[in-house]
């Protein structure tokens, strides 16, 4: 019996020291990624003499697999292609995008302290790389995302772009500033939970270290000291994690480095993590701007367009807070309306029962907030239609909120007793937020699972393992409190399987620069004297002239007592020619090639794409808090249907209206191209104007990798806007901000 006992128990032993060798050969062995190396060699380019007026063309929202969320997509359950470090982001830049300059903008709450040094690093790399200081090949800003997400609207922010102009680290804080809350915690432990899916490594063993590195940064993450609340920042020690809760925060913290920064909003209108209900409001007090730092607005990026303001909401709000589900208008269907139609239809018979399941499932949806979807077990991405969309914005982003429009922005005022309105001042520019380290992705319409966000599992049987077994319909709406909300992986929360269809390549912000070195680039973005397009290299001037024959271009703003005139010109986009240019593949080779640029490059021919029409829009200030919004803005004041010239379309106009009016207004352009095909262009596909069929285009494998969703879009850029304050006699010219 003895033996018995102890033969047991050796054997007990040696099972018991195989599954620690197995976990440890599994589960260990993870390591922090760094920054990578930049190539140090460059094409050539054919630059501008120094010191003209030129266009150049950016992207200031590029992410790497520094942050979490860039992390996790590179992962192979995904059909991930590994690490793209910040140095991928400048030879991407520099060789397959062939842009003039770009910003590395991870999100603060997923970079450790190791992380920041090495941006710094891979970034000064980059610009040692290029050249002569005062004519670079190629200029590389250092920032981060501060990523603000609230449950309710009243709590939201959003997300913003910290830039800097300076290099050293004088002109750098000693940390990034991250945000608290939802989006700080995902950052921290969407990646753990993931990898801590036990069948993770076993089930994809030669991956592994993808896998046991995103474990390694989320624990250099989570081991970093929180710094301490109420101190200044330059007293903090350099390798704690900085959180600022708001704007007001985020702006005092800047405040106390002195260290010249453009903080940019972003993403004002994606429903995908945005409360609905959120309007922008709150951020025009004093307390939550900072006009000298907060100059500019991305309206259009890889997640798509912020641009157009709309009446209606995914919420009616009372005053204190609750809300109710607005029914139906013409074009638009509230995402808690269409939840009580599938319960609707899940009832065996109509009666008071099944009116009551209805209301219900409106209401559990509310109450979800961005999560929404998951009170009604087993509907379908097909089931929900093309509710909660903007179906007649071009290429709007996810789950429109319009109170976040630029548009809406720029229209509405904040009031004070006693205090004159105040309204914003901003100019326009787009990006990517890509998530691949890719800057500048627009330039061709390809490779949807490599240059856009759209992902997803690579088969079903990773598809159960992260999104769980599918569930059955239910007669009966799901009730979810806020405990069981908050406790839930965030990837299960949002509707990523949804947002999929409304990735694209991403867009461009473009500045009249005086040349293309560090402050040229800087200065002009600061001026506002910049646009966006939607990808490609549209030529855009707008300027106003006013009496004294000041030629005032985007982004200024000017007192006057009658309309200047305004005068616009427009180029379209060169044609691509196929491949890339020979001395891109001499510089870095066939493979990096294909694996860097996924086997495209920027390469223009001569011919340039038409410009079809141009519009302007018109927006006048609010005069009053009770003034309605939408009234008041525009779009299109105008319409000039370009002629089909190889030299563009040109037009001028003034507007008699503005003296008549005596009111602040704001004028901007769009310049829209002729038709082309592009990357998720149909977004989810409609099969009629009300949207009532879709045919998703998604991430995962129920879409063809090798299908890029291709669709004919208008491609278009955005003018910064000019401000017109009515004054009874104009100002003299020095009175004028933003003229050269």
């Amino acid at each position: 019996m003895k033996r018995a006992l102890l033969a047991l128990g050796a054997l007990v032993l040696v099972i018991v020291l195989a599954l620690v060798v197995s976990w440890f050969a599994v589960y260990s062995g993870g390591e922090e990624e760094g920054g990578g190396d930049v190539v140090a060699t460059r094409p050539e380019r054919k630059n501008a003499p120094r010191g003209e007026p030129q266009i150049l063309f950016g992207d200031l929202h590029v992410h790497t697999t520094f942050s979490t969320d860039a992390f996790v997509m590179s992962l192979p359950l995904l059909g991930g292609e590994g690490a793209h470090p910040a140095a991928d982001a400048c030879d991407f830049a520099r060789f397959c995008s062939a842009i003039d300059f770009f910003a590395l903008t991870d999100h603060a709450e997923a970079l450790s302290p190791n992380q920041w040094s090495e941006v710094k690093r891979s970034i000064r790399q980059c610009n040692a790389v290029a050249g002569d200081p005062t004519d670079p090949d190629i200029v590389a800003y250092i920032g981060w995302e501060w990523s603000q997400v609230g449950r309710v609207p009243e709590e939201h922010f959003g997300h913003k772009n910290v830039i800097f102009r300076g290099l050293s680290d004088t002109e750098l804080p000693a940390r990034p500033i991250a945000a608290p809350g939802l989006a700080g915690n995902a950052m921290v432990g969407s990646g753990i939970d993931l990898v801590e899916l036990a069948q993770v490594p076993w089930r994809d063993y030669d991956q592994r270290q993808r896998y046991l590195n995103l474990v390694a940064s989320q624990r250099a993450l989570t081991g970093a000291p929180l710094c301490a609340e109420g101190v200044d920042s330059r007293e903090l020690p350099p390798d704690c994690r900085e959180f600022a809760r708001d704007p007001a925060q985020l702006f005092e913290k800047l405040d106390q480095w002195g260290i010249e920064a453009l903080v940019i909003p972003h993403g004002t209108t994606w429903g995908f993590y945005t409360p609905p209900g959120y309007t922008w409001d709150k951020q025009l007090a004093p307390s939550q701007d900072d006009p000298d730092r907060q100059r500019l607005i991305e309206v259009y990026s890889g997640h798509g367009n912020s641009e157009e303001a709309r009446p209606w909401r995914a919420v009616d709000l009372a005053p204190d807070g609750s809300g109710t589900c607005p029914a139906p208008r013409e074009g638009y269907e509230p995402c808690c309306w269409r939840a009580g139609e599938i319960i609707r239809s899940r009832c065996e018979a109509p009666g008071e029962a099944c009116e009551a399941a209805v209301l219900k499932a409106r209401a559990d949806y509310l109450l979800a907030g961005v999560g929404g979807h998951i009170a009604v077990p087993g509907a379908t991405v097909e089931d929900w239609k093309g509710c909660g969309q903007c179906l007649d914005c071009e290429t709007p982003s996810f789950s429109y909120r319009p109170g976040g429009a630029a548009q809406y922005i720029l229209a509405r005022g904040h009031f004070e007793p006693g205090a004159a309105p105040r309204h914003t001042t901003l100019g326009f520019i787009a990006s990517s937020d890509n998530h691949k380290a890719r800057p500048g992705t627009g330039y061709k319409e390809y490779a949807r699972r490599k240059l856009t966000e759209a992902t997803g599992a690579v088969s079903p049987v990773w598809d159960k393992l992260v999104l769980g077994p599918p569930q059955a319909p239910t007669p009966a709406s799901r009730t979810w409190t806020q405990e069981e909300l908050t406790s839930m992986a965030p990837w299960l929360v949002v509707y990523a399987e949804r947002q999929a269809s409304f990735f694209l390549t991403g867009g461009l912000v473009a500045v009249h620069a005086m040349g293309r070195d560090r402050d040229a680039i800087y200065d002009a973005l600061k001026a506002r004297h910049v646009y966006g397009t939607s990808g490609p290299r549209i030529m855009l001037w707008f300027d106003a002239v006013d009496a004294q024959d000041r030629r005032l271009p985007m982004g200024s703003s000017l007192d006057a007592a009658r309309s200047p005139r305004f005068e616009v010109r427009a180029l379209g986009e060169l044609v691509q020619k196929p491949g890339c240019p020979q001395s891109v593949e001499d510089a870095i080779g066939a493979d990096e090639v294909a694996r860097l640029c996924a086997g495209e490059c920027y390469n223009p021919g001569e011919e340039r794409r038409r410009i079809s029409r141009i519009e302007v829009v018109r927006i006048w200030r609010q005069r009053e808090a009770g003034e309605a919004v939408q009234p008041l803005i525009e779009d299109a004041f105008l319409r000039f249907d370009c002629p089909d010239d190889p030299s563009g379309c040109r037009f001028s106009f003034e507007d008699p209206e503005f003296a008549d009016r005596a009111r602040d207004v704001v004028y901007y352009v769009r310049a829209v191209q002729e038709p082309t095909p592009a990357v998720n262009g149909g977004q989810l596909r409609c099969k009629d104007a009300a949207c009532t069929e879709v045919d998703p285009c998604y991430g995962d494998h129920r879409t063809p990798f090798t299908d890029d969703c291709l669709a004919p879009i208008e491609e278009r850029a955005w003018s910064s806007p000019i401000y017109l304050h009515h004054v009874a006699d104009a100002a003299p010219p020095s009175e004028v901000e933003g003229a050269p």
